[in-house]
């Protein structure tokens, strides 16, 4: 949630992530993704249907965003088939901070704010390293095994098991 309290007055409601995507106008990660906010730099992403970006309030020394440029809805929206564009996002949050000079993978924390804990319905990962230096609010905010925040992991798990269960 941190960095995108600013965004939400402009963000869109719901935003179904299955319906094949498109721009919503309004959504302030939407007008990021097709660069239509110049204050807001990307940096280098290897796939053209993600971008990334600084979060504007970080909860890290390291704290970036990785969006898809089509508008999907938040993490509840997704189903089995969006697994991939998930593995691709965590693939950019890992390259853009080993391109940031952080190498210790195993002190990062990547995942979803899960509703309606989410203040833009644009999805979104968090890519936050160190993780042991989360300070107070960042380590509730980004608490993992909470209601209100899901890894990557745990998500695409929940993915997989859903459609097992169908």
């Amino acid at each position: 949630m941190a960095g995108e309290e600013a965004a939400a007055a402009g963000a869109a409601e719901g935003g179904e992530a299955g319906n094949g995507g498109g721009y919503d106008g309004k959504c302030m990660f939407c007008r990021i993704a097709r660069r239509e906010e110049p204050a807001t730099a990307l940096l280098p992403c290897e796939y053209e249907d993600l971008v990334c970006f600084r979060d504007i309030r970080p909860g890290a020394p390291h704290h970036y965003l990785v969006v898809p440029v089509e508008h999907m809805g938040n993490c509840k929206t997704l189903k089995t088939e969006h697994i991939p564009v998930v593995k691709r996002m965590m693939e950019v949050g890992k390259a853009v901070l080993q391109r940031n000079n952080f190498s210790d993978l195993n002190d990062i924390r990547m995942g979803f704010h899960w509703p309606p804990f989410c203040s833009i319905s644009h999805l979104h990962l968090h890519v936050l390293a160190p993780a042991s230096q989360l300070g107070f609010l960042s380590r509730l905010m980004y608490r993992i095994n909470s209601y209100w925040f899901i890894t990557a992991e745990q998500l695409i798990e929940r993915l997989q098991t859903e459609n097992a269960a169908s």
